[in-house]
């Protein structure tokens, strides 16, 4: 049986996990979704989801300085123990992150961490978009919210693709991560720096 690009994603969205491994899974088990979560679970990477409500109060602080001197980031992600902030797959999960965080300077973890007041502004800008075209209320919301999540993914650093793969956004490469690793593993902060910018 092939497996689609559509397959492959319904399972990433449902799993969190890398596209590889969603296809790897899928074929395992013949295009069956339910099977393919089964598929995953057995190797572990469903796990991940349990792990993320598991404290992580170990970890690193990354740090990452542009070439010319002129962009510098600082990054906190932490782990649950100190054998696993020493690792080497870690480390570079955590350079990873810097290196996102200076070339598409997002201004919050998560949509959670976004003040009300700013949500609140950008619905609005959208609704004064449609407001003279005759559309009814509940299709404008659905256009908001459409707006919201791709707004989302220019200033939420979990919700932003990834630069280094394009079919990644940063929550995915950590419950990659989390998968691989076995610990929970979080972005807690994060500071870019570009001067002559507040």
């Amino acid at each position: 049986m092939e497996i689609t690009a559509d397959m492959v994603k319904e399972l990433r969205q449902r799993t969190g996990i890398g596209v590889m491994e969603c296809k790897e899974a899928l074929k395992e088990a013949e295009g069956d979704l339910e099977k393919a979560i089964g598929v995953l679970r057995k190797k572990g990477y469903a796990r991940a989801q349990d792990k993320m409500s598991r404290e992580a109060a170990e970890g690193l602080v990354g740090s990452y300085i542009h070439m010319n001197g002129k962009i510098g980031v600082l990054v906190e992600i932490n782990c649950e123990s100190d054998f696993v902030a020493r690792n080497e797959e870690f480390k570079e999960l955590v350079k990873n992150v810097c290196l996102q965080v200076a070339a598409s300077n997002p201004k919050y973890i998560g949509p959670e961490d976004i003040p009300v007041a700013v949500l609140e502004e950008e619905k609005e800008i959208v609704r004064a978009q449609f407001k003279d075209s005759r559309k009814p209320a509940e299709i404008v919301e659905k256009i908001v919210q459409g707006k919201l999540k791709k707004f989302y993914e220019e200033v939420c650093l979990l919700d932003q693709v990834y630069i280094k793969d394009d079919k990644l956004t940063i929550r995915q490469l950590i419950s990659s991560a989390i998968a691989k690793i076995g610990e929970n593993i979080k972005i807690s902060r994060f500071v870019r720096f570009e001067v002559g910018k507040p």
